[in-house]
């Protein structure tokens, strides 16, 4: 992520602080599309564009509390995935309010899985994980983080980031397990 800030400079960050359009869309126009597959990893294709869009206002709102202490693609990142976890948040508390029927899974046959299906069943036990838990797994499996990155960006000590990772494949391996997954 450092190249993209080597990019920007700071006073296009002060200009969109101080709430010039042209400024935010450089901004906009830098991180959009990095930091929608972020938010569409988090709480999914369908409410990406929605949730995309709700934390770029909020970050707009937060600008004038940045400052400058650490890379700004490590604040907008952490600002995006607050945003997205939030979301899910809510998205939860609605859903427990909300009486619904919910149909039994269907069972998992034992033949061999082929690639599409497995690719199934590790995204539906990855939604089983605690948002923060899968977070810091996918900031660390998919964008290839190190702990002080992720520490910096979910706001947690470097140690903690090492507790939660490991928790988070011991998850993760019994949810593939529950779901009938040996291999």
């Amino acid at each position: 992520m450092s190249n993209l800030d080597q990019e920007l400079d700071d006073g296009t960050i002060r200009l969109a602080a101080k709430g010039v359009r042209d400024a935010q869309r450089r901004i906009y126009e830098k991180y959009g599309n990095q930091v929608y597959r972020t938010i569409e990893r988090i709480v999914g294709q369908s409410d990406a564009d929605d949730v995309l869009q709700d934390a770029f206002i909020r970050l707009f709102q937060k600008l004038p509390t940045f400052r400058f202490e650490s890379a700004f693609s490590t604040w907008i990142h952490r600002v995006m995935v607050n945003e997205a976890l939030q979301h899910l948040r809510k998205r939860k508390r609605k859903l427990m309010t909300t009486n619904f029927d919910r149909q039994p899974e269907p069972e998992i046959d034992k033949r061999p899985f082929i690639a599409s299906e497995v690719a199934e069943v590790i995204t539906q036990a990855m939604k089983q994980i605690e948002p923060e838990l899968r977070r810091i797994f996918e900031l660390k499996a998919i964008d290839e983080l190190s702990y002080a990155e992720i520490a910096e960006i979910v706001g947690i000590p470097e140690g903690t980031v090492g507790s939660r990772l490991n928790r988070a494949r011991r998850e993760l391996r019994d949810q593939l397990i529950e779901l009938g997954w040996e291999g």
